[in-house]
């Protein structure tokens, strides 16, 4: 049954896999970027079932006008897609302030307000699902990447309270997290000045594993775009998917030692009680 989804961010990457994608099995998609001429092609070959919007996320009311457009002119949404984002590359005392908002108001913020706009359009029509594009960086952190992790934490953790809240009208949540994936991300990444006194640390190992090309990269991003359809098109989604053999291995990692951790405090936990 063909359905009809909201994606942002779709220049490159994952937003554009995913699109070609949808449009190729015979859905239609209402793409939102901010490169003028980027989906020229798919327009041509699919015609009316592509709908392009300029969108800069940092900019609510546009978000909210744009929801609003898509919406109306669509009848019905089933599916929107969180997908504008980038990363910031830098130890934390490295980034600027100006780098700092910038990601915050893109991943974090953008994200947030994209979902608070679609929630009203999604209970008028009896329910709809959200997936958020997030990452393994969402449960877990490398060094050199502490204000991307916040952004990708951050939205998870809006998303697993307000899945509670909109659950009685029918909205479910999917979020979406790939290990390092073969995308245009690492070309796209804001890099802060390094400081001489990280480069003998973790912060400067991860820099240099990245500039050699050692950094693994095991994802491949049209399995991941399929595998994110594929559970998106399923009666009930997890709230979570990581994606790929990085992103299972690194998140089943940090969540088993984070559970040891937890254990070796129980005594001390539990002696915080009122009653203890």
């Amino acid at each position: 049954m063909e359905k009809t989804w909201f994606i942002t961010g779709t220049s490159t990457g994952l937003g554009r896999i995913l699109t070609e994608r949808l449009l190729d099995r015979g859905d239609r998609v209402v793409a939102t970027l901010r490169r003028a001429g980027a989906l020229d092609d798919l327009q041509a070959a699919h015609g009316d079932r592509l709908h392009i919007m300029m969108l800069d996320v940092t900019e609510t009311p546009a978000i909210r006008a744009a929801v609003a457009e898509a919406f109306a002119l669509m009848g019905r949404i089933d599916v929107v897609v969180s997908n504008a984002g980038y990363g910031l590359f830098g130890a934390g005392e490295e980034i600027s302030d100006e780098q700092i908002d910038r990601q915050i108001a893109t991943n974090l913020v953008g994200s947030i307000q994209l979902i608070r706009a679609v929630l009203p359009h999604l209970r008028a029509q009896g329910g709809g699902r959200i997936v958020q594009v997030s990452s393994e960086g969402g449960q877990i952190a490398y060094p050199n990447f502490s204000l991307y992790h916040t952004t990708k934490w951050g939205i998870e953790g809006f998303i697993e309270s307000v899945a509670q809240e909109v659950a009685p009208f029918g909205i479910d949540f999917l979020i979406a997290e790939p290990g390092p994936t073969s995308t245009e991300f690492g070309a796209g990444l804001d890099h802060a000045q390094p400081m001489a006194c990280y480069e003998n640390t973790p912060a400067g190992e991860v820099r240099r594993a990245i500039a050699s090309g050692d950094f693994a990269i095991k994802g491949d991003a049209i399995k991941t775009a399929d595998a994110m359809i594929t559970a998106a098109d399923t009666e009930k989604p997890p709230l979570r998917l990581a994606l790929g053999s990085t992103a299972y291995t690194s998140i089943s990692r940090a969540l088993a030692e984070r559970l040891r951790v937890l254990e070796t405090q129980k005594n001390m936990t539990f002696s915080a009680d009122k009653n203890a």
